[in-house]
């Protein structure tokens, strides 16, 4: 857009203007919204987190997490891709550890 459609939007924007009387509304809207900053909610959260931690271990988590990579290890020698670039396995390696991480703390 020019900077004359620029101006003639806000022009027209300004004229048509129109204050609409809240009564109220935004103040019973965010009432009747869910307090995520309750006792309750942080109990919870730290309960599952407790237990996914717990759950992770008695199922033997890094023993499949650890197979798994062997596996894919495996399979990418097998494939006769062995002449990876490390650069780029490096990179992916970094991109995945970052979003997981961030997954992470968005949880909260």
């Amino acid at each position: 857009m020019t900077e004359i459609d620029d101006k003639l939007l806000t022009q027209f924007f300004d004229e048509q203007k129109q204050n609409i009387a809240d009564n109220g509304f935004s103040t019973r809207v965010m009432r009747g919204l869910p307090n995520r900053s309750s006792k309750l909610y942080s109990i919870i959260v730290s309960f599952v987190a407790v237990l996914s931690v717990i759950l992770f271990f008695v199922f033997d988590g890094i023993h499949a997490i650890l197979s798994t990579l062997r596996e894919v290890f495996v399979t990418v020698v097998q494939n006769s891709a062995a002449n990876i670039d490390l650069r780029t396995l490096a990179i992916a390696g970094a991109v995945l550890l970052f979003y997981g991480v961030r997954k992470i703390y968005t949880m909260e």
